[in-house]
Protein backbone atom coordinates (compact mmCIF):
# COMPACT_ATOMS: atom_id res chain seq x y z
CA UNK A 1 0.00 0.00 0.00
CA UNK A 2 1.37 3.41 -0.95
CA UNK A 3 2.20 5.85 1.83
CA UNK A 4 -0.64 8.25 1.02
CA UNK A 5 -3.06 5.34 1.09
CA UNK A 6 -1.68 4.18 4.46
CA UNK A 7 -2.15 7.66 5.89
CA UNK A 8 -5.68 7.99 4.50
CA UNK A 9 -6.63 4.59 6.00
CA UNK A 10 -5.02 5.37 9.35
CA UNK A 11 -7.58 5.62 12.18
CA UNK A 12 -6.74 8.67 14.32
CA UNK A 13 -6.41 8.18 18.06
CA UNK A 14 -7.48 11.72 18.95
CA UNK A 15 -8.20 15.14 17.45
CA UNK A 16 -4.51 15.98 17.11
CA UNK A 17 -4.00 12.90 14.94
CA UNK A 18 -7.17 13.55 12.92
CA UNK A 19 -6.10 17.07 12.02
CA UNK A 20 -2.46 16.14 11.48
CA UNK A 21 -3.44 13.17 9.28
CA UNK A 22 -5.36 15.55 6.99
CA UNK A 23 -2.47 18.03 6.97
CA UNK A 24 0.07 15.34 6.05
CA UNK A 25 -2.19 13.83 3.35
CA UNK A 26 -2.76 17.26 1.80
CA UNK A 27 0.97 18.02 1.87
CA UNK A 28 1.75 14.71 0.14
CA UNK A 29 -0.71 15.58 -2.63
CA UNK A 30 0.60 19.13 -3.10
CA UNK A 31 4.37 18.85 -2.66
CA UNK A 32 6.53 16.49 -4.68
CA UNK A 33 9.66 17.34 -2.74
CA UNK A 34 8.71 16.61 0.88
CA UNK A 35 10.80 13.45 1.16
CA UNK A 36 13.99 15.52 1.15
CA UNK A 37 15.27 18.47 3.11
CA UNK A 38 15.34 20.41 -0.15
CA UNK A 39 11.88 21.50 0.95
CA UNK A 40 12.95 23.81 3.76
CA UNK A 41 9.40 24.47 4.98
CA UNK A 42 8.14 20.92 5.59
CA UNK A 43 9.43 17.41 5.05
CA UNK A 44 8.71 13.82 5.99
CA UNK A 45 10.31 12.19 9.01
CA UNK A 46 9.94 8.86 10.77
CA UNK A 47 10.19 8.15 14.48
CA UNK A 48 10.08 5.01 16.56
CA UNK A 49 8.54 4.31 19.92
CA UNK A 50 11.01 1.55 20.66
CA UNK A 51 10.00 -0.73 23.53
CA UNK A 52 11.52 -3.79 25.17
CA UNK A 53 9.93 -7.25 24.95
CA UNK A 54 8.10 -6.74 28.27
CA UNK A 55 6.61 -3.50 26.89
CA UNK A 56 7.46 -1.66 30.10
CA UNK A 57 10.43 0.42 28.90
CA UNK A 58 11.15 2.78 26.00
CA UNK A 59 14.52 3.44 24.39
CA UNK A 60 15.50 7.12 24.39
CA UNK A 61 18.49 9.19 23.28
CA UNK A 62 19.72 12.48 24.70
CA UNK A 63 19.38 14.67 21.62
CA UNK A 64 22.20 17.20 21.21
CA UNK A 65 20.21 19.86 19.34
CA UNK A 66 17.12 19.80 21.56
CA UNK A 67 19.04 19.13 24.79
CA UNK A 68 16.37 16.64 25.81
CA UNK A 69 15.73 12.92 26.10
CA UNK A 70 13.88 11.97 22.96
CA UNK A 71 12.51 9.10 20.90
CA UNK A 72 14.65 7.94 17.98
CA UNK A 73 14.05 8.88 14.37
CA UNK A 74 15.05 11.08 11.50
CA UNK A 75 14.53 12.50 8.06
CA UNK A 76 13.28 10.46 5.10
CA UNK A 77 16.17 11.80 2.97
CA UNK A 78 14.54 10.61 -0.24
CA UNK A 79 13.20 7.30 1.13
CA UNK A 80 9.41 6.81 0.85
CA UNK A 81 9.41 3.67 3.04
CA UNK A 82 9.20 5.41 6.39
CA UNK A 83 9.19 2.17 8.39
CA UNK A 84 12.60 1.45 6.85
CA UNK A 85 13.68 4.97 7.84
CA UNK A 86 12.57 4.38 11.45
CA UNK A 87 14.42 1.06 11.62
CA UNK A 88 17.57 2.59 10.13
CA UNK A 89 17.50 5.56 12.51
CA UNK A 90 17.09 3.41 15.62
CA UNK A 91 20.04 1.26 14.57
CA UNK A 92 22.20 4.28 13.76
CA UNK A 93 21.30 6.31 16.85
CA UNK A 94 21.44 3.52 19.45
CA UNK A 95 23.62 0.72 18.09
CA UNK A 96 20.75 -1.76 18.59
CA UNK A 97 20.81 -4.56 16.01
CA UNK A 98 18.06 -6.89 17.26
CA UNK A 99 15.06 -4.82 16.23
CA UNK A 100 11.69 -5.63 14.73
CA UNK A 101 8.45 -3.82 13.98
CA UNK A 102 5.67 -4.89 16.33
CA UNK A 103 3.43 -4.01 13.40
CA UNK A 104 4.23 -2.57 9.98
CA UNK A 105 1.29 -0.17 10.34
CA UNK A 106 1.69 3.45 11.34
CA UNK A 107 1.50 3.62 15.14
CA UNK A 108 1.07 7.38 15.44
CA UNK A 109 1.37 10.49 13.33
CA UNK A 110 2.01 14.11 14.08
CA UNK A 111 3.00 17.43 12.56
CA UNK A 112 5.90 18.71 14.65
CA UNK A 113 7.32 22.21 14.76
CA UNK A 114 11.09 22.48 14.69
CA UNK A 115 12.62 25.71 15.94
CA UNK A 116 15.54 27.21 14.08
CA UNK A 117 18.86 25.75 15.18
CA UNK A 118 22.49 25.25 14.27
CA UNK A 119 23.51 21.90 12.79
CA UNK A 120 27.07 21.08 11.73
CA UNK A 121 27.94 24.78 11.69
CA UNK A 122 24.99 25.85 9.52
CA UNK A 123 21.76 27.52 10.54
CA UNK A 124 18.55 25.59 9.83
CA UNK A 125 15.42 27.76 9.75
CA UNK A 126 12.27 26.83 11.64
CA UNK A 127 10.17 24.28 9.74
CA UNK A 128 7.69 21.39 10.08
CA UNK A 129 8.32 17.67 10.36
CA UNK A 130 5.49 15.57 8.94
CA UNK A 131 6.17 12.60 11.14
CA UNK A 132 5.02 8.99 11.12
CA UNK A 133 5.79 6.95 14.22
CA UNK A 134 6.26 3.18 14.24
CA UNK A 135 6.14 0.78 17.18
CA UNK A 136 9.38 -1.20 17.32
CA UNK A 137 10.71 -3.83 19.70
CA UNK A 138 14.39 -4.11 20.63
CA UNK A 139 16.42 -6.38 22.84
CA UNK A 140 17.01 -4.52 26.10
CA UNK A 141 20.10 -6.64 26.85
CA UNK A 142 21.98 -5.43 23.76
CA UNK A 143 24.85 -3.01 24.17
CA UNK A 144 23.96 0.59 23.31
CA UNK A 145 26.21 3.06 21.52
CA UNK A 146 26.03 6.82 21.11
CA UNK A 147 25.91 8.48 17.69
CA UNK A 148 28.04 11.45 18.74
CA UNK A 149 26.97 13.67 15.84
CA UNK A 150 23.38 13.55 17.09
CA UNK A 151 23.14 12.35 20.68
CA UNK A 152 25.22 12.16 23.81
CA UNK A 153 23.50 9.28 25.66
CA UNK A 154 21.24 6.29 25.01
CA UNK A 155 19.24 4.43 27.63
CA UNK A 156 16.08 2.54 28.49
CA UNK A 157 13.46 4.28 30.64
CA UNK A 158 10.36 2.84 32.31
CA UNK A 159 7.47 4.17 30.19
CA UNK A 160 6.31 6.92 32.56
CA UNK A 161 9.88 7.98 33.29
CA UNK A 162 10.46 8.32 29.55
CA UNK A 163 7.72 10.96 29.48
CA UNK A 164 9.23 12.82 32.45
CA UNK A 165 12.78 12.60 31.08
CA UNK A 166 11.86 14.82 28.14
CA UNK A 167 12.34 18.55 28.63
CA UNK A 168 10.30 19.41 25.53
CA UNK A 169 6.85 20.52 26.79
CA UNK A 170 4.87 19.50 23.68
CA UNK A 171 6.33 15.99 23.72
CA UNK A 172 6.01 15.63 27.48
CA UNK A 173 2.35 16.69 27.44
CA UNK A 174 1.02 15.49 24.08
CA UNK A 175 3.22 12.98 22.31
CA UNK A 176 4.91 10.54 24.70
CA UNK A 177 1.84 10.10 26.97
CA UNK A 178 -0.23 9.41 23.84
CA UNK A 179 2.25 6.76 22.69
CA UNK A 180 2.15 5.07 26.09
CA UNK A 181 -1.65 5.14 26.12
CA UNK A 182 -1.77 3.66 22.63
CA UNK A 183 0.71 0.98 23.70
CA UNK A 184 -1.56 0.04 26.64
CA UNK A 185 -4.54 -0.23 24.28
CA UNK A 186 -2.66 -2.12 21.56
CA UNK A 187 -4.08 -5.64 21.05
CA UNK A 188 -2.08 -8.05 23.19
CA UNK A 189 -2.01 -10.66 20.41
CA UNK A 190 -0.11 -8.17 18.25
CA UNK A 191 2.44 -7.66 21.00
CA UNK A 192 3.75 -11.23 21.01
Amino acid sequence: MALLEQIEHYIPFNEQEARDRQFIATALKRHGDIFTRENEVLHMTASAWTVNKARDKALMVYHNIYQSWSWLGGHADGEADLLAVALREVREESGVRTLRPVTEDIFSLEVLTVDGHWKRGQYVSSHLHLNLTYLLEADEAEALTVLEAENSAVRWFPLEEAVQASSEPWFQTNIYPKLNEKLRQFPSAALR
